[in-house]
């Protein structure tokens, strides 16, 4: 073996390594947030919750970013930590789908059907298809089975070089000497635990393995432990990803630990124990791609089965290893910002659904000020224009955390669809900040109407209740719209956002002629106004809310135009104005 071949295992290593993250990535963008949605759903018992980390695992091709997910989900308060346990399982299982695509490289045989079973027989066709869906298509999910496609293939290729790199190492008696080694159960598992460590993917280091194994001098005694010692090492990732989160984020990444080290010793134990007494014949026989892909399952399979009952044991030791504080601080406003976790960055759809979640709270919040707003102009209190700044504080918190995320979020790679919705969140939540700023504006007005001692007249109240009813329906729809993604309601907003804009006109007129007739004075005639212009400006910021969520839907990006369209569209617009107006109808004027 010479240079050029370490650099061909080297090159080979980074295209199977990249392969496997590109598969991984398409995997995860066609899987859209879905599989990931559902782990808050099936898991209320053990066998599901296997089930579930299983399928999951086999899908997104990792079981670390399976268990970093489930970091994220208990740090976030998605999911118990008993419900994880049982996931981290199901993902041990999962990951062995890998091992067993790749052992197809060893079938054997003349015929067109088994040749073309090879992955290095069918791979170049997923190639071509890859590429000719990359290049050609526009659907979105066309593009992410193309990626998925080409992953492979390039991960097949990575293969098939570092199987070609190392195959002279099979006459190199110093690579015999250092395999010999590893039949000492601990240093095999060193081995194993430090490969993964380091690559941080089971799947990959399997694959490595299997790789070697194509030199023919890997004995079944020293790939034993090798494989064993992979999974160990694959809680590395989980562990990283527990630092900075809560307790029960870093009992889920112990309880992978503990999982993978008791399994490990049991299984070691009872082998080797077995061994020692019948002497099995096969220790000593090569070891082929597939005799790697049994054992990795066997070794997951039985670990699984045999723990699965000690659930509740395995939780009982996660909590004496991570105690809980005598003087744990209360909860703080922190805590409800944890659904932004930045583990889910690595699933971008289902982060996009946590943001969703997290700006329909602030989406809330901004309609309940507004309405507590109104309050105050009938009854003003201190401890209601107070309850409103908090309000007003919290919303701006929710946008500077939220749109950090989703600055964060928009440098990933997006799908098409993915990428609009991040967009556009980043205008909705501008939006909804904006209206608990009118919020807080109107309870200051109102607090200078009260601290004046100054009543509007019985018209302009009645007046005022009017164009309050309209604000409250349009508010209503756009959160509506927003937090349930309700395109009907979004279509309405558009027409009773212009009656809005009417009312406004004829109050201010109104007004004008009280002042004029002497029935107001300037001073209240002020607070009438500033009172209008912000009702008005609510109304136009549910509009942009509404207008954004449409325009997603129809890929389109021009306001201007859009909403001139709308506008002349002619019966149906002007229908849904009319009824509007029938419904926030003025009262007669009594001057």
């Amino acid at each position: 073996m010479n240079i050029f071949s370490v650099l061909t295992l080297i090159g080979g290593l980074a295209l199977f390594l990249y392969g496997m993250n590109v598969m991984g990535g398409g995997l995860e963008k066609l899987a859209g947030g879905k599989l990931e949605k559902i782990f808050e759903k099936l898991t209320s018992n053990p066998l599901k919750a296997v089930l579930l980390g299983m399928t999951v695992t086999a899908v997104i091709q990792s079981s670390s970013a399976t268990t970093v997910m489930l970091v994220g989900f208990v740090n976030a308060g998605i999911m118990k930590l008993h419900q994880a346990i049982g996931v981290i399982m199901g993902a041990n299982i999962g990951t062995t789908v890998t091992a067993w695509i790749l052992s197809l490289s060893g079938v054997e045989g003349d015929s067109f059907l088994i040749q073309m079973l090879k992955p290095s027989s069918f791979s170049p066709v997923l190639a071509v298809i890859g590429v000719v869906f990359l290049t050609f298509s526009k659907n979105g999910k066309r593009k992410d089975i193309g990626t998925i496609f080409l992953g492979f293939a390039v991960l097949m290729f990575g293969m098939d070089m570092m199987s070609g790199a190392v195959e002279p190492l099979k006459d190199v008696p110093e690579f015999a000497n250092i395999l010999l080694l590893f039949r000492n159960p601990l240093l095999g598992v060193l081995a194993g635990a430090l490969l993964t460590a380091i690559i941080q993917s089971s799947s990959a280091s399997v694959g490595i393995l299997q790789a070697l194994s194509s030199t023919g001098a890997i004995k079944f005694g020293a790939a034993l432990p090798i494989i064993l010692g992979q999974n160990i090492g694959t809680c590395v990732t989980a562990l990283l990803s527990s630092i900075g989160t809560s307790k029960n984020a870093k009992r889920v990444a112990v309880v992978h630990l503990y999982f993978n080290i008791i399994g490990t010793v049991l299984f070691l134990a009872v082998f080797y124990t077995l061994n020692a007494v019948f002497s099995f014949p096969f220790m000593n026989d090569t070891v082929g791609a597939a005799n790697i892909a049994i054992v990795h399952t066997i070794f997951n399979f039985t670990t699984t089965l045999v723990l699965l009952p000690f659930i509740k044991l395995l939780e009982k030791l996660a909590y004496l290893t991570i105690k809980d504080s005598r003087n744990e601080q209360p909860v703080s406003a922190e805590d409800q910002f944890k659904l932004l976790d930045e583990r889910f960055l690595q699933s971008p759809s289902f982060a996009i659904e946590q943001c969703r979640t997290v700006a329909s709270n602030m989406a809330d919040i901004s309609r309940r000020s507004i309405l507590l707003a109104m309050e105050l102009f009938e009854n003003y209190s201190d401890d209601k224009a107070e309850q409103i700044s908090s309000m007003e504080s919290a919303v701006d918190m929710y946008e500077d955390r939220l749109g950090a995320y989703l600055v964060k979020l928009s440098s990933t790679d997006l799908s098409y669809r993915d990428s609009q919705s991040v967009a556009t969140l980043l205008h909705t939540i501008g939006d909804f900040e904006r209206i608990s700023d009118h919020a807080k504006n109107m309870a200051e007005t109102a607090k200078e109407k009260h601290d004046k001692d100054i009543e509007f007249s019985v018209q302009a109240v009645k007046e005022l209740k009017v164009i309050c009813e309209a604000v409250k329906e349009i508010l209503d729809l756009a959160v509506k719209a927003f937090t349930e993604q309700d395109l009907y309601s979004a279509y309405l907003v558009e027409p009773l956002e212009e009656v809005v804009d009417q009312l406004r006109t004829k109050l201010k007129s109104r007004h004008v002629k009280r002042l004029q007739r002497g029935m107001c004075t300037i001073e209240l005639g002020f607070i009438f106004t500033d009172l209008l212009t912000n009702l008005e400006r609510v109304s136009d910021h549910c509009s942009n809310i509404a207008v954004c969520l449409v325009q997603v839907n129809d890929d389109n990006f021009e306001t201007h135009e859009y909403l001139r369209t709308v506008k002349t569209s002619g019966e149906a617009f002007d229908s849904e104005v009319e009824k509007y107006q029938q419904i926030f109808a003025l009262p007669k004027k009594d001057f």
